[in-house]
């Protein structure tokens, strides 16, 4: 439990007797009745009693331990953690949204229904595919979805294919995507430019392949320019091309993953499309397919029939629901809100500013620690801790001093393919100020690690604890805090 600022928990706050006196005691619900005898409880809880002000100051003292994009800079590379504008919250909170319910007759919906729509439509023209599929809650189970789907496409056509092709640049969760639709996945190599490798991909072409999962730009921050060869030859021996769209922040409204060969396309609204993000959710992952794999797009989607929308249920080929409804209805509002705010042109201002934010910060970084490549990157890059790590300093190091002088780190340690990474995307919703602030302190850090590596590898020293071990808190679980310190069971 975390102490205030006095040092004391909120249970040692606690006095018999302390209450708030602008509630009146009141009698138990009518529905504890209905409860067996043998669920209810036997005591009272042990919770603090304090005063409504304790409480309130509890959990503000709380909140104020928490990080997030309100309270500063979110580097985390391949994550996509901008601003998110308050007007799509305060369209979420209007209650002919927030109110309907998803059961509600299809002719008392026509104005979600109608969103839902536009919104598949909008997304299909910015990655130039056929159709949207809104129902994936989240990146991963968008990639389920999409991967779900090239099954079912190859199956149709009588064919068992079972590789799937995953490059080394890729995400984490692609390989196990795959795994989990039924695939097998080999690695392909990156070239010496980041980017992948042409000859090593042709050779691990055959007719057992399924498809490619690919990032683009990929995980190093590099726009892989010979991707339609690459696309090609995937078709070339009949396999599919998915797009793994986290990246996706770096080319909207300018550069169509279905027009550099691409079959299938997952975005996070989360992460481009500026919805809330980080904490477990909510989360969107919306799927575009080409024409040959529309009739696979799970159900229902929603149709614009002749008087009314509609929602069509009528594809044996689909490959099912994937949640209850029709997806995290009030995320899609909040990026559909954001989309018409914007435009297209809107989009290419956001796409600039975040290629740009990224290539100056990884200018003014270039002389202190080693770029993972040379030549400009995308919307982000990686930077590796390699020099640092000659004084005895990780890029673990620099990540917990980073908090010490007033910033959240950016993903280390990623892509594995670049020792002592530290993968850096400082998206567009940044300032100038912002950005020489955390270049400053990166620059200072190196400074250290060359001058006083002790203190990095005792950071953090301004959090309520210092480092943790993390190997031993995944092992040896403490989730229970009981009064008086006694031990956990």
């Amino acid at each position: 439990m975390t102490a205030h600022p006095d040092g004391r928990t909120i249970f040692e706050k606690g006095r018999s007797g302390r209450r708030t006196r602008y509630l009146e005691d009141r009698p138990s619900p009518p529905s504890l009745a209905a409860l067996p005898e043998g669920l209810r409880r036997q005591t009272p809880p042990a919770l603090p009693q304090v005063t409504e002000g304790e409480v309130v100051r509890h959990y503000t003292n709380l909140a104020r331990k928490n990080w997030a994009v309100d309270v500063g800079f979110y580097p985390l590379g391949s994550c996509t953690m901008k601003y998110n504008p308050r007007i799509g919250e305060q369209v979420a909170a209007w209650p002919e949204f927030s109110a309907a319910h998803p059961l509600r007759p299809i002719r008392a919906a026509q104005g979600w229904l109608r969103l839902l729509h536009e919104t598949e439509r909008m997304l299909s023209r910015l990655c130039g595919v056929a159709r949207f599929t809104l129902q994936p809650a989240a990146g991963a189970q968008g990639e389920l979805c999409g991967m779900l789907m090239i099954r079912r496409y190859h199956v149709d056509r009588g064919e068992r294919r079972n590789t799937v092709i995953v490059p080394d640049s890729a995400h984490g969760t692609n390989p196990a995507t795959a795994a989990l639709a039924g695939f097998r996945t080999v690695t392909c190599p990156s070239s010496p430019e980041g980017m992948v490798d042409l000859r090593a991909l042709r050779g691990l072409l055959n007719d057992d392949v399924a498809g490619i999962m690919l990032t683009n730009p990929n995980t190093l921050g590099i726009f892989e320019r010979e991707i339609r060869e690459v696309c090609q030859l995937v078709h070339e021996v009949g396999g599919l091309a998915y797009y793994d769209g986290a990246n996706f922040n770096a080319l909207a409204g300018r550069f169509r993953p279905g027009d550099m060969g691409f079959d299938v396309v997952h975005l996070n609204l989360h992460k481009t499309f500026s919805t809330p993000h980080g904490g477990g959710g909510p989360g969107s992952g919306p799927v575009g397919v080409v024409e040959a794999l529309e009739p696979y797009l799970p159900l229902p989607l929603v149709r614009k029939g002749p008087e009314e929308f509609e929602l069509e249920d009528d594809r044996p080929k689909s490959i099912g629901r994937l949640n209850a409804f029709g997806g995290n209805a009030l995320v899609v509002l909040r990026a559909y809100t954001y989309l018409r705010q914007l435009g297209t042109e809107g989009l290419r201002e956001v796409s600039a500013a975040a290629v740009l934010a990224a290539n100056y910060l990884k200018r003014r970084l270039a002389d202190a620690y080693e770029p993972s490549h040379g030549g400009r990157c995308m919307h982000e890059f990686v930077l590796s801790a390699a020099r640092q790590k000659a004084h005895g300093v990780r890029a673990l190091d620099i990540a917990k001093r980073l908090i010490d002088l007033g910033f959240h780190p950016p993903t280390i340690y990623f892509p594995l393919t670049v020792p002592e990474a530290l993968m850096i995307e400082p998206t567009e919703t940044e300032t100038l100020e912002t950005l020489d602030a955390f270049a400053e302190a990166m620059l200072q850090i190196a400074r250290e690690a060359q001058e006083t590596p002790e203190l990095l590898r005792a950071a953090p020293q301004s959090t309520p604890v210092g480092r943790l071990d993390e190997v031993a808190a995944a092992k040896q679980l403490d989730l229970r805090w009981r009064p008086g310190g006694k031990e956990n069971p």
